[in-house]
């Protein structure tokens, strides 16, 4: 069995991390972990050249590898086989169409909990991906308790 995880970097990234870990103990699977980078820029602004951006996204985009790898190195050492893959493009179609290419079984993401009318402005990852996917979901609720 093969779970996908999608981390944001938030702070919760770690509580995703550790539902991640017991469910694959618990299924005996292997876990991709996944981020979605932003696609390429549509337009370069007036100020900067299109190589000052492409060097600043290269630089951001080797900064969450290495933080993707990170995570896939703390799942490895507690004993599951773990790989980290970085994807770009709209975040659920991204998100979707590797998983579909890796074959993943059950999809695991987190929550924000922002209400109602944050996810009618900006949408919600996880609802996108229970709508458009062929996978069992697993939705770890993030929000802080404190709240």
């Amino acid at each position: 069995m093969k779970l996908f995880v999608a981390v944001d970097f938030s702070d919760p990234t770690d509580l995703i991390l550790r539902v991640a870990k017991r469910l694959a103990k618990s299924l005996d699977a292997s876990v991709w972990v996944v981020h979605a980078a932003e696609p390429e820029p549509d337009f370069v602004g007036y100020d900067a050249g299109p190589e000052v951006v492409r060097g600043q996204v290269a630089k951001e985009l080797r900064e969450e590898h290495r933080r993707l790898q990170q995570y896939a190195d703390q799942l490895r050492e507690a004993g599951v086989d773990a790989k980290a893959i970085l994807v770009r493009g709209p975040t659920v179609q991204a998100l979707l169409a590797m998983a579909e290419k890796q074959g993943a079984d059950h999809i695991v993401v987190g929550s924000h909990g922002r209400g109602m009318v944050a996810e009618m402005l900006m949408g919600s990852i996880s609802q996108g991906l229970i709508r458009a996917g062929r996978w069992p979901v697993t939705v770890v609720p993030v929000k802080n308790p404190k709240e």
